[in-house]
């Protein structure tokens, strides 16, 4: 499914200022927010859904990527001069018809997922093949295994060769790797191209990745909340213990350092936020007891209009 236009999260054209997207931002906030949708999925996923437009579009930085490479610049370690590099040797080639000109310009030796290494001319040689890799976000997190098959000349992968392949930890959507010289032969005695490997990592019902860190809604009971607990949490390195602190309020964000993803020497943090569970099943004395409890001020004192 594609990712839905920023702009039109918020309900604002592209040429909005800093101050109409902030306008809008808080508008739809005020009218979404799970506190004055309780118990509304709809509600609470618009308001995650312009939240993550606002926190884009309100960054300059973040806003001008997006402008330019739409989602895929906001994905972590993305490199928009390695893109900007990639889309003009891939508008040279639409060009000239041909990737066997004398000035075909290559994203060569990057060596792994993450690195670059430059451009260069290069002489004929044979075709690229870019072959697609679903993975699972574990897959993707913890590094995997794959095996492709590269044909004999038709510049696609298919039922040919097959060539197996590490991808590294930490892959991400839209992720590309190059294998020099695994692609279709040359002609003559020309070199052969590269296999080009472009990952697509599939949707987890449970984890979300931003960058580096992960996020993560878990379950907690009333009592887990209330009273606090110590509950078990998967991570990419296997499970932890999480302390819950007593009085944990709903949507509390918990972090657990370096419990992300690892690239490299750097490791994202896990972000726990509890979705605090009510009983599913009739109890009297709960809700006698729930009828006595106490505030320390009301809870929805100050909201207005």
């Amino acid at each position: 499914m594609a990712e839905k236009d920023l702009y039109a999260s918020l309900g604002v054209a592209k040429t909005a200022s800093e101050a109409e997207i902030r306008s809008a931002y808080r508008k739809l906030a005020r009218k979404h927010h799970p506190d004055v949708n309780p118990g509304n999925k709809d509600a609470e996923a618009h308001f995650k859904e312009i939240s993550a437009a606002y926190d884009v579009l309100s960054d300059a930085e973040k806003r001008k990527l997006y402008d330019e490479f739409g989602h895929e610049g906001l994905r972590g370690g993305f490199d928009p001069e390695q893109a900007r590099a990639y889309r003009t040797w891939q508008d040279r080639r639409s060009t000239t018809g041909s990737p066997f000109s004398e000035e075909v310009y290559d994203f060569s030796d990057l060596g792994d997922l993450f690195g670059g290494g430059g451009f260069r001319r290069r002489a004929a040689r044979g075709e690229d093949v870019i072959a697609i890799v679903e993975l699972d976000l574990a897959q993707a997190i913890r590094g995997t295994e794959i095996t492709v098959r590269v044909p004999a000349g038709d510049g696609r992968a298919g039922d040919g060769e097959p060539v197996t392949v590490r991808i590294p930890k930490g892959a991400e959507d839209g992720s590309r790797l190059v294998v020099k010289g695994r692609g279709a032969p040359g002609p003559g005695n020309a070199p052969p191209g590269d296999l080009i490997i472009e990952t697509r990592v599939r949707r987890h019902p449970h984890f979300r990745r931003d960058g580096l860190d992960l996020h993560l809604e878990l379950p907690v009971t009333l009592d887990e909340a209330y009273n606090g607990a110590e509950v078990t949490v998967p991570t990419p390195d296997g499970s932890v213990k999480l302390r819950i602190p007593p009085g944990s309020q709903q949507r509390q964000e918990l972090r657990l350092r370096a419990k992300g993803v690892t690239r490299g020497d750097r490791r994202g943090d896990l972000y726990v936020t509890l979705d605090v569970r009510l009983p599913d099943k009739d109890d009297a004395e709960l809700a006698e007891a729930m009828r006595r409890a106490r505030y320390g001020k009301p809870v929805r004192e100050g909201i207005s209009l």
